[in-house]
Order: structure tokens, then sequence, then C-alpha cells
């Protein structure tokens, strides 16, 4: 690939949040000696190139390469920050770069770095110090790729790396067939190298901000892991094995385990594609594939096992209960049944982290349905006490969380079936009831019709309705003493709470809330049940800016009459402001009233 080319994908946008550098004229950013010198260094840069793939004599020329490839921005402008107009010509650092990969493509087509039986001891040497230099470069490019010069150049690192990963990949799969004498030779992939580049955009958070090495992962799965099978194999591979050695390294403080876990569990949810067949395994990055089927980059369950030691490894650090770790594990609760359990060839190894989730309370436990349910729905996994944990979340945030929409979706799932103990039914109802009196409206309208569903698969609970004293002695002692409420509302066992003794007076005294839509919606419940059921979906999304809009687009009829008095004083004297006035009193010795008194008298 062209220099300019290369280096004219690797362009990014400028974040839109942060302030837009101020271009400066050529007089303020570069005087004429720089930009001859600056012209010269790439001219240089080409000469090495070509006389490098001119002739042997000229490898020295790589290490002169190497010392302009590893001088950064800061190493070449130390007072003065890059400006657009270096940006739109090129650093020497990325252009030399872009020189070496070319020369150790080359190299690595013509099979100038491998050893033969018939070597002298000479070019033994010269490929040994070869092999040296590219390790070297290699080196080079991870540093770029982990941020070292900012986020252009990690992006044109990177697509160094991965050209320079296929080239080697492609010589190695050559040398295999020529010792062989056939394309049966086994696959060799270059492992070392993609954990090293997996690595690399793990630990790219340290010196990128966020959205750079976001964008970086996006990159680096939609050119690559996403549609490349070998890739994407060996990254799920390398990523556990990224995050297994920086948790053992004693060196690396608990900041960089953090920072690849988050960035380990983007890369890993980008890849959200789980193969069905093994015909869909068919785009390798490293040609000529596998000539065997029974390979393992053909099995579609040997993919699911890298991904799922990959997920493992994030999930166990986001288990930790650090307060750095608690935004990954909601994070990871949030993609849980979708994009994690589908690439799970066990799911039922994410039942500790569930579970533990589930047992946490808060948010973190609404977030953990989800998972728990696609278990017990897909696998048929058996959570001991569930009901009555599920019965636990019902509390006074539940109606004010953001998650409150997937809870009653999930919850009208759960309590769906007609086998369910009329006790456990009716504890749910009663305990809902109960929030609303303190619930925001948009929460309120939609529980109300969720009780009205749910008394119609229960028609044994809808005694719950209207409940009448049968006996002459309860008629009198609720006419002196009133009727106590037999619920129990702190108890956490949703069988023993005597909801069904009880009766759902709290959705009455909602009809005369102060929200119109609240009052009318409570209604429903004092009226015959001829509606089969309502879409509960129609109410879980509402909030208050929706409820406030659909008051401002009702179309008023009829004007209402209000009646009203102008009053003649809008602030009137009293006592302690004329005792505050005494500092202000006039000549006679008269209080006097305060300014704003004296303004607002209209009589």
């Amino acid at each position: 690939m062209p220099t300019d080319k290369i280096l004219k994908a690797a362009k990014r946008k400028r974040s839109a949040k942060s302030d837009v550098p101020r271009k400066r004229t050529r007089s303020e950013s570069e005087s004429d000696d720089d930009m001859t010198d600056k012209t010269n260094v790439q001219d240089r840069i080409l000469l090495l190139e070509n006389q490098i793939l001119e002739s042997k004599k000229h490898y020295n020329n790589i290490v002169e390469l190497l010392e302009i490839a590893k001088k950064g921005p800061a190493a070449e402008e130390e007072d003065e920050v890059e400006s657009d107009d270096e940006d739109d010509n090129g650093s020497p650092q990325l252009a030399a770069a872009v020189a070496l990969c070319r020369v150790f493509m080359r190299l690595l087509a013509a099979g100038g770095l491998n050893f033969t039986p018939n070597m002298s001891d000479k070019e033994s040497t010269v490929v040994r110090w070869l092999r040296d230099r590219l390790a070297e470069y290699e080196a080079v490019l991870l540093e770029l790729v982990a941020g070292k010069s900012g986020d252009d150049a990690a992006a044109t690192a990177l697509t160094l790396a991965m050209r320079l990963l296929q080239a080697e990949g492609q010589a190695q799969r050559k040398k295999a067939a020529s010792s062989v004498g056939s394309d049966d030779a086994a696959y060799e992939f270059p492992q070392a190298l993609l954990t090293s580049i997996v690595r690399s955009l793990l630990l790219a958070g340290a010196r990128l901000d966020q959205e750079a090495a976001e964008g970086l992962a996006d990159e680096f799965v939609e050119k690559f892991a996403g549609e490349m099978v070998d890739v994407r194999f060996y990254a799920f591979k390398a990523v556990s094995t990224v995050l297994a050695s920086i948790s053992k390294d004693d060196s690396s403080g608990a900041g960089d385990v953090d920072v690849a876990a988050r960035g380990a569990f983007y890369l890993l949810s980008l890849v959200d594609e789980v193969p069905s067949f093994s015909e869909d395994l068919e785009t390798f990055y490293v040609n000529p594939p596998p000539a065997k089927r029974s390979h393992a980059l053909y099995s579609v369950a040997r993919h699911r096992k890298m991904a799922q030691d990959a997920w493992l490894a994030v999930l166990q650090h986001a288990a930790a209960s650090s307060t750095s770790d608690r935004c990954l594990r909601k994070q990871a609760l949030g993609i849980a049944s979708t994009v994690i359990a589908p690439w799970f060839a066990q799911p039922e190894l994410m039942l500790d982290f569930l579970t533990d989730c589930y047992d946490a309370g808060g948010a973190t436990s609404l977030l953990a349905l989800s998972g728990l349910y696609y278990l017990i729905r897909e696998r048929n996994v058996d959570y001991p006490a569930f009901f009555r944990k599920l019965y636990s979340l019902l509390d006074a945030e539940l109606l004010h969380s953001k998650h409150r929409a997937r809870f009653f979706r999930l919850m009208d799932s759960f309590l769906a079936s007609s086998h369910l103990p009329v006790q456990m039914v009716a504890s749910f109802l009663k305990r809902l009831s109960r929030l609303c009196l303190h619930a925001p409206p948009s929460a309120v309208v939609s529980v109300v019709p969720w009780i009205y569903n749910m008394l119609k698969k229960h028609p044994q609970c809808t005694f719950m309705i209207h409940r009448v004293p049968r006996t002459s002695e309860e008629r009198e002692a609720l006419a002196q003493e009133g009727l106590a409420d037999p619920f129990d509302a702190r108890e956490q066992d949703p069988m023993e709470t005597h909801a069904v003794d009880s009766c759902l007076w709290e959705v009455v005294q909602l009809q005369t809330h102060y929200h119109p839509n609240v009052a009318t919606i409570a209604k429903i419940v004092s009226e015959q049940f001829t509606k089969q059921a309502y879409n509960v979906e129609d109410f879980l999304d509402h909030s208050y800016q929706s409820m406030l809009e659909a008051e401002f687009g009702k179309t008023v009829r009829k004007a209402p009459v209000v009646e009203f008095q102008i009053p003649k004083r809008i602030f009137l004297p009293h006592e302690k402001a004329k005792e505050a006035s005494q500092a202000n009193a006039t000549a006679d010795g008269q209080p006097e009233d305060q300014l704003l008194v004296k303004l607002w008298d209209f009589a």
C-alpha cells in the first residue's frame, strides 16, 4: 500500500467535545528552514528505503529508519503542539514506519528472514540480525498502537502491524509448505504478534481518551476480527491470555488491570455475530487456509469455547466489589443475555456471576434478571427461592429506577403462569399497590394496567378489589374502630404476608391523584372488567416529559371559568417589618414602611 494512502486512511476526526485548536499561520508554525528540513527527512526516508530494496549492502539503513520511527512528535518539536498542517503533510515518524513495513514485507515474501540448511555463517548472522531488527520494529509499532504518539499514529500503526502479521503468517505457511512439498502442512499463525497487538489495544485507554481508544477497537473489529476467521479466533485467545498475564504481573498496578478489562469488554462486545455453521468460517486473513476441515478454525464449537474463555476472564474481573468495577459489571449485565450468553458453549458457567449480582441488590439485581431469566428459560436452571428474591426487589427505589420498564417486562413473564399460588400473586399486587402511593405518575400509569392484567390472569385475586365485612361483628368493629390492614409489609416471604386477606385500597386512593392521567387510569379497577387485557408496552416508557406533552396536546373544547378577586396589596406591612425599619425612621421619629410595600400598593 502506498505511503500516502496509509497515512490518509489513518486520519481521524477530532472529538466534538474537545476544543478545536487554532490553526497557525506558516510564520507561526514553521519557518522556511523547518519546512526544508522536513522535506529533506521525507526524501531521506525514501532514499534509504530504495537503497535497502536494491542491495543487501544497505541493510544498515534499517537502523536509521528505526531511529526516525522511534522519534515521536514530542521529540521532533518539544516546545510546539503538533498542528493540523503537520498532520496533513504526514510526520516523518509515520513515514519511516510505513517504509519499514514495506521493507520487511518484501524480505518476508522473498524468504530473506528464513534459515536454510546450506546457509553460511555470514548469511546466518545477517538473517539473525534482520530478525532482531524486525522484533525492534514490532516493538515500535506496538508502542504506537498503545497510544504513545496519539490516536492518529495509533490507527496507522494498527494497520501496519496487521499487514506485517499477514506477511509473517504467509511466510510461515510458505516455508512449511516448501519443507513438506505440498499445501497439507500444518497451519501456522503468528499468535505472539497478535497477542501483543491485542495487549496494546486493551491498554490504549491508559494513554488515549475513551473515544479514541474505542475508535481503535472499532477499526480492529471492523477490518479484521469481525470478518477474518483466524484473526477472530486467535484474538479471543489473546484476550484471555493478556488479562491473565496483567493480573499476575505484580509490577503493573490495579489501574492497568482495570483499563485492560474495560478495553477487553468493549472489544468483545463488538463481536456479536455468533457463527452457526462451519460453512460460515471461510474468510481467512493468513492464506492459504488450513487444508483439513478438521482444523480448529473450522469448528464452531472451538470458536465459542475461545470466546467463552475470553468473556469469563472479563466477568471474573467485573465481579470484583471495587468501585471502579461496578460500572463494568452493570455494562456486562446489560448485554449478558443478548451478546455474551450466545457465545457460551456452557451458559451455566455464568450462573455464579449472575447470582452474585442478583444478590447484590439495587440496580445490579434488576440488571441481573435478564441473564438469569435466560438461563432459566434456555438451560432449565433452577434458582432456589427465586420468587422470594424477586419479591424483595420491590422496594421504594424500584419505581424511580431507569430500569423500571425492563423489570416489569420480565416480572410479567415470571408471574404469567396460572399455576402460581394465589398467596404469592396477591403479595406482588399488594406490594406494588403500596409503592404506588409514593411513586411518580409515570410509574403509576405503568403499574395499574399491569395490576389489571394480573387480576385477569389470576381470577382468584379479584376479591381483593372490594372486600366487604360479612358478619355483624365485623361491621360493628369497622364502624367503631376501623379495619386494620392484615398485610405485613415487612415480611420478606411472599407466602407469609397475608396479602390475600387484604384489599387494594391503595388503588382507590389513586383515583383522587393530583395528576389527571393517574386518576383516570386508576378508575379501571372500579369498573366492570370487560376489557380482555391492556398492552403494558404502551405504558412502560412514559416519563414526566411525555405525560406533560400529552397534556399540552389535548384539545380544550370549552375553556374553564375562573373567578378571582384582584387584591389591593401584594406586600402587607406587619409588626416585624416596622421594627426592622426603625433604622430608616423619618425625621419626626415615625417608622417608615418598606420600599416594596410602597411600590406595590394599589389601594
